[in-house]
């Protein structure tokens, strides 16, 4: 797929229509700092200050989790640093094959999405761009698929936790397919919105940890919070002498509780239950803020770059005019076909009519 943030160079089309520019003139009055650090974004196509040290600081950590993930790969290596309790469901049936199919699709995919925003690719590398999209896309979506598979499982698979899994699972493939559709119809102004919110929404994994990590050493402080395990996956955890010790129940005959006892959330120094038991409640916590903020953040950007979406939507315009489109520059699934915006136009006709 082709997501373009740059600017395309100043030339002429073959029927005479101007190119907008995708070279930066120099400030002559610009410090010696500013223009050294313009040389050093410009490097690899980014021509401005903005959108580089996002693409480092997002590119950054997506590159670096994902590549910190690669021995996970391995199944047998995950079984092992996984968090407490989630090998148990996950180390054999459907579940088992879901998280192989997820590790093994959104690991690369991460590894593989980051080069999609590097300017000089898409420019220079137009077809390794493209090639590299449909990789990325194939592999979010069985990705995301094998994820769905392990939701009723996944850190205790609480309806909280499967409706926030649920609906990021809705977004990402909500937005792909609207990014997919739109480079069909060369509108690529939409489709650089909608590559850029499925991206934001993979990323919402990353920032969950952390939350997760912060409300985890939180909820122990409140001594309010439970979950349940069964007796079968606390023996998992801890032993069946260790845990029968620590909770009674599981060691009674009639077993009254029905396999089923409640643990607290405990710190990260004791026992494996009631660590198990606050990442399980950090998670969804976490989960849900974490997706808030990536899907407010996101358009928040989109509102702050309408020049780059302006531009884009003129490139947009000119390839569908030459395409032979019957409506150029709206033959995407843009924002007047749905609402009540004024229909859009390049800006020699909208010149022509103030004319």
């Amino acid at each position: 797929m082709t997501t373009s943030e740059t600017e395309t160079r100043d030339e002429r089309s073959e029927d005479g229509r101007s190119q907008l520019t995708d070279t930066i003139t120099p400030d002559p009055h610009e410090s010696g700092h500013a223009r050294r650090w313009r040389k050093t974004y410009g490097f690899i196509g980014f021509n401005k200050g903005y959108n580089f040290p996002m693409w480092l600081l997002f590119g950054g950590a997506m590159f670096g989790f994902c590549l910190a993930r690669l021995p996970f790969l391995n199944i047998n290596t995950y079984a092992t640093q996984t968090a407490p309790g989630e090998w148990y469901w996950y180390k054999s049936g459907h579940y088992r094959i879901g998280i192989m199919i997820h590790l093994a699709t959104v690991i690369p995919a991460g590894l593989l999405m980051v080069w999609q925003f590097v300017p000089i690719i898409r420019r220079k590398f137009i077809l390794l761009h493209r090639i590299n999209g449909y990789i990325v896309s194939t592999l979010i979506f069985v990705g995301t698929i094998g994820g769905l598979m392990i939701t009723r499982r996944s850190f205790g698979g609480t309806p909280a936790t499967q409706t926030a899994v649920g609906l990021l699972g809705i977004l990402v493939f909500g937005s792909l397919g609207m990014a997919i559709y739109n480079i069909k119809r060369l509108q690529i102004d939409q489709h650089r919105a909608w590559m850029l919110r499925m991206t934001m929404y993979c990323g919402t994994i990353i920032t969950m940890r952390v939350i997760m990590i912060i409300a985890a050493q939180i909820l122990p402080l409140t001594g309010e919070y439970y979950t349940t395990f069964s007796c079968d996956e606390l023996a998992s955890l801890m032993g069946l002498e260790q845990s029968r010790a620590t909770y009674p129940q599981c060691g009674l005959p009639d077993r009254t509780t029905n396999g089923y006892v409640a643990v607290g959330p405990g710190d990260f120094e004791t026992d494996m239950s009631t660590i198990t038991t606050a990442l399980q409640l950090g998670f969804s916590a976490g989960l849900w803020l974490g997706l808030f903020l990536h899907v407010i953040g996101v358009e928040i950007y989109l509102m702050l770059t309408p020049a780059e979406s302006e531009r884009l939507r003129i490139v947009s315009y000119e390839k569908q005019l030459a395409a032979g489109y019957k409506n150029p520059g709206s033959a995407g699934l843009v924002v007047e076909r749905w609402g009540d915006a004024a229909p859009w136009q390049p800006p020699q006709l909208r010149a022509e009519n103030k004319g």
